[in-house]
């Protein structure tokens, strides 16, 4: 055969074989949206065992090869960040009926995410999320995948926004409704805690949103750290919710999120953290004495709940002592729980928000357009770098 004929010949070959490629991938990208639509339509969480299940194997938390942001159809802002804002986004070119089907897409730029130290903060959140995927009160990555200067975390939209907000507008929670929140997010510490060793560590209303159906979602894991059973030295989280240990760099563990908790309960029922001052010092003093002013008309096991968790003395703290969280899920308090229905979401949740539409966004703020001008992700920073991110 000639030369010239036998190169033609290869050329086609490998042509075609390109093209098989490109529509085995394009097939590939085709199905994974069906799939991210057909979740959408469920949202159904997992068992507690189907949770733990490496992230790969599991529908959602995995690392996408395949999605690409054209994708998605960028809607709005939903926040921003430092390093990061988040979208209310679809997925592009559906089917009419695929209109309805919203995710958040939180997108974060490499150079960005190096030039503020936070790569290794990055790769933890996105870890974290991964393995806890699925359950029922921490918002869901369903997915993530990156280009070639861009990470992207797809995650479940919760339309309710944050419950600081509702808690600002009633001024505080009325029992039943504390209750039944604090439930749910005992119910994400066991979790955090028992099956995956990791401390939250920035428990806060503006950390909790709402979503459709009234029922909380943990977001913002960034702090989030897996501990079991070593201490942590790194000072993290908000003045008014941060435990002594912390402030007295005595080296700290699961047991912040309890007292975190207890502040967390103060504030549902009275308006307000039980420690503020002006002055972050002045707080921290407050913090290390430990002790809580209860108004008068709080309720026996509310005051008796609250401090059992704000124990300065961390061997004694409730949900830190023998039995770790179940000695919390049998507290008076929490009397009229049914654990094994409200984890099934079985119950409507007390606040449930008015929304028109799945892509309703009244509940988020309006945020500037994005900055046109973006550092380029250099050769050097992706020799440097691109490992770090290979998790995306």
């Amino acid at each position: 055969m000639a030369p010239a004929m036998l190169s033609k010949m290869l050329h086609r070959m490998s042509q075609s074989q390109g093209d098989e490629g490109y529509d085995a991938n394009r097939q590939q990208r085709e199905q994974e949206k069906q799939h991210l639509a057909d979740w959408e339509a469920q949202k159904e969480p997992l068992e507690v065992d189907e949770i733990t299940k490496d992230p790969q194997k599991k529908p959602v938390g995995h690392s996408s090869k395949y999605l690409r942001k054209e994708d998605f159809d960028l809607i709005k802002t939903l926040g921003t960040g430092t390093f990061a804002r988040v979208w209310l986004a679809k997925i592009a070119n559906r089917k009419e009926r695929d209109n309805n089907k919203v995710f958040a897409l939180k997108i974060l730029r490499k150079t960005d995410v190096i030039r503020l130290k936070q790569v290794e903060h990055v790769r933890n959140e996105r870890n974290t999320l991964a393995a806890v995927a699925g359950h029922p009160f921490i918002t869901t990555m369903v997915a993530s995948f990156q280009d070639n200067d861009t990470l992207y975390m797809l995650l479940e939209y919760c339309p309710g926004g944050e419950v600081f907000s509702y808690l600002r507008r009633a001024r505080r929670f009325n029992e039943p409704t504390s209750q039944f929140y604090a439930a749910e997010i005992v119910l994400i510490l066991e979790f955090l805690h028992e099956k995956e060793g990791v401390a939250y560590r920035d428990l806060k209303p503006e950390n909790i949103l709402i979503d459709a159906e009234g029922h909380l979602k943990l977001v913002d894991f960034g702090f989030a750290k897996k501990i079991e059973e070593r201490e942590t030295y790194t000072l993290c989280g908000t003045p008014e919710y941060l435990a002594p240990e912390v402030i007295r760099n005595t080296g700290h563990g699961t047991a912040v999120d309890w007292w975190a908790f207890g502040i967390l309960i103060y504030e549902f029922l009275v308006g307000q953290p039980p420690f503020w001052d002006q002055n972050p010092m002045k707080i921290y003093e407050q913090i290390v004495e430990g002790k809580v002013r209860y108004p008068s008309a709080m309720s026996r096991d509310a005051r008796d709940i609250i401090g059992g968790l704000c124990t300065v003395d961390v061997t004694k703290r409730l949900g830190n002592v023998k039995g770790g969280a179940s000695t919390v899920k049998s507290h008076p308090w929490f009397k009229d729980i049914n654990w094994d229905e409200l984890y099934h979401r079985k119950m409507q949740g007390p606040i449930v928000p008015h929304l028109k539409s799945a892509d309703d966004t009244r509940n988020f703020d309006e945020y500037d357009a994005e900055p046109v001008h973006r550092d380029a992700y250099t050769k050097e920073m992706q020799q440097k770098y691109e490992s770090a991110f290979a998790d995306f």
